[in-house]
């Protein structure tokens, strides 16, 4: 990786070919996907990044967090060979009520797909 970057980034992708993190960022207004792409980039460039930004959740879990008004916004990621791996949105809105963690993170068990033996994981899938 050149220019200081430290991790790539990919968004999780299901066996029907839709990428849950990326349709989400596409339904909100464009501030909003602005601060959350900074804020992708700052842990890019800058990873490890800890509280305010990044909150480790458990092992090889952690979550972006980025402030948009009077919400906040969740990217839950994990790390793998230097990609950052964007598995689940979450808002959590002004009354503080979210979904467990447990409840919405079915995914352990995703793996990366590639094109070939040669090539670097682009994009991850579920089996």
């Amino acid at each position: 990786m050149t220019n200081g970057l430290r991790l790539r980034v990919a968004f999780f992708k299901t066996e029907g070919g839709r990428e849950p993190v990326r349709e989400w960022l596409l339904t909100l207004p464009r501030a909003e996907r602005q601060v959350i792409g900074t804020d992708l980039l700052d842990v890019q460039y800058g990873w490890p990044v800890g509280m305010p930004l990044v909150r480790k959740l458990e092992a090889d879990l952690w979550e972006v967090r980025s402030t948009l008004g009077d919400h906040i916004a969740r990217v839950l990621f994990t790390i793998e060979e230097k990609t950052l791996v964007a598995l689940h949105d979450l808002s959590k809105n002004p009354s503080g009520h979210r979904k467990p963690i447990s409840s919405i993170l079915p995914r352990n068990d995703c793996k990366p797909c590639t094109g070939g033996e040669d090539e670097k994981p682009s994009y991850w899938e579920h089996p």
